[in-house]
């Protein structure tokens, strides 16, 4: 068990994170919620109708949207691009690298790789696929997250008809609340790509050697 622990020690420690966070992302929201609904004369909500709420769903889906189109979007943009002197960048010349290619297959490579063809290039590009289809998935769950609880607030503020999602892709809180993380999470990507190239964390693989030059490309 320690063994496992050990080797799966990074995964472990950021689901681990992410599970208390979320946990205590859905108790704050309860009591957000719950004091939101008492000002209009609502009465709350028990925890388990909180996690089947519209405010629940929106809050957790649009950070999702955001983080996993970043990711998405980062590892593909770096099949293509580059940024001399980043750690985060693969060399400037360097195009497919020798295991990239199906004819440097080993015995042990994927079973994708020794049968070419579509399962090839799917598999070669079987991560941004696998980010981006969460991220739409996430984004599907903001959106009918965000319209019913979209839906409530007008009803609570001013008794007005619920809307459906297809019109509530058409308001601007809708792109507000997705574009106000989309935004940072560029950002945060792009001082990490920048920071990377004079800045250095020793031991770890998102940093070049402490002893390496700025300009070297590449961790």
């Amino acid at each position: 068990m320690r063994r496992w622990l050990r080797e799966h020690a990074l995964s472990v420690a950021m689901l681990g994170a992410f599970v208390i966070f979320w946990l205590l992302q859905s108790v704050f929201g309860w009591q957000v919620h719950n004091e939101e609904l008492s000002q209009y004369g609502q009465d709350a909500l028990s925890y388990l109708a909180y996690l089947h709420s519209g405010h629940f769903a929106e809050a957790t889906f649009e950070n999702w949207e955001s983080e996993f189109l970043q990711m998405g979007g980062y590892v593909l943009l770096t099949a293509y691009l580059v940024q001399k002197g980043s750690s985060e960048s693969k060399p400037v010349d360097q195009g497919d690298r020798p295991e990239d290619r199906a004819e440097n297959a080993t015995p042990e490579s994927p079973r994708p790789v020794h049968v070419g063809g579509l399962a090839l290039t799917v598999y070669r590009n079987s991560l941004s696929i696998a980010l981006l289809m969460i991220f739409a998935g996430a984004f599907l769950g903001h959106l009918f997250g965000g319209v019913a609880e979209y839906n409530e607030e007008q009803m609570l503020q001013s008794g007005a008809a619920p809307i459906s999602a297809w019109q509530f892709l058409g308001t601007s809180d809708f792109w507000f609340q997705s574009m106000q993380n989309w935004q940072s999470e560029f950002l945060a990507v792009a001082a990490l790509i920048l920071l990377s190239i004079l800045l250095r964390q020793h031991g770890s693989p998102e940093s070049k050697p402490v002893t390496a030059s700025h300009a070297t490309t590449g961790a």
